[in-house]
């Protein structure tokens, strides 16, 4: 398999740390979205990344059906529950983490226009979005040790990729000085292999 990756996209860490996890080989090919000239529209029509091209040079895209279907391929290391609400309570944390991370990513690339072309209501939206869903994640953790059962979950990854990229593009929102449980969990996932290996880069 291939994976079609840029290194600063939380979701191609979540599909990295997700292969890393599930121990499965894959080739890592660099192309980014945002670079002239670049072929990732050749393999998603919605010119993002990640795209895992199979060995029948078939792809997928869409970081939560790539995780999924990695997560069926390799029984090794489960990380989202075969059924019932189990299954359900992951990945309605992969949505919350993600819905984070959407508006994370539409927040830092609006602050990336000029000043006349920048809508500080829309970036205060997106913000707002994040705040929220910080303080979701961190009420929905209590105490507990993950996110789901007692062990590592798509649900963990989900959450540690969407606090890895807001502190990387958006360190102002100081996320760990305000929820120390959050903080805690992305320091855990962070003395994981998969995790420290795949921090963005800019």
């Amino acid at each position: 398999m291939k994976l079609i990756a840029s290194l600063t996209s939380p979701y191609v860490r979540k599909i990295r740390i997700v292969l890393a996890e599930k121990k499965i080989d894959y080739d890592l090919v660099l192309d980014s979205p945002w670079v002239e000239g670049n072929q990732v529209a050749k393999f998603n029509p919605l010119g993002k990344v990640p795209v895992l091209i199979l060995d029948d040079e078939s792809t997928l895209y869409d970081s939560r059906v790539i995780a999924e279907y990695l997560d069926t391929v390799a029984p090794n290391n489960r990380l989202i529950p075969a059924s019932g609400r189990e299954r359900i309570s992951v990945k309605r944390w992969e949505a919350l983490a993600d819905g984070a991370l959407d508006a994370s990513v539409a927040a830092f690339l609006e602050s990336l226009r000029s000043v006349g072309e920048r809508s500080p209501s829309s970036i205060e939206r997106q913000r707002a979005k994040i705040t929220q869903a910080l303080k979701a994640m961190s009420e929905e953790l209590g105490e507990q040790p993950w996110c789901h059962g007692n062990s590592l979950s798509l649900a963990d990854i989900a959450v540690g990729c969407t606090l890895g990229y807001v502190s990387f593009r958006l360190p102002d929102i100081r996320w760990s000085e305000q929820y120390a449980n959050l903080a805690q969990l992305y320091e855990k996932l962070m003395q994981r292999s998969s995790f420290a290996d795949t921090v963005p880069q800019a």
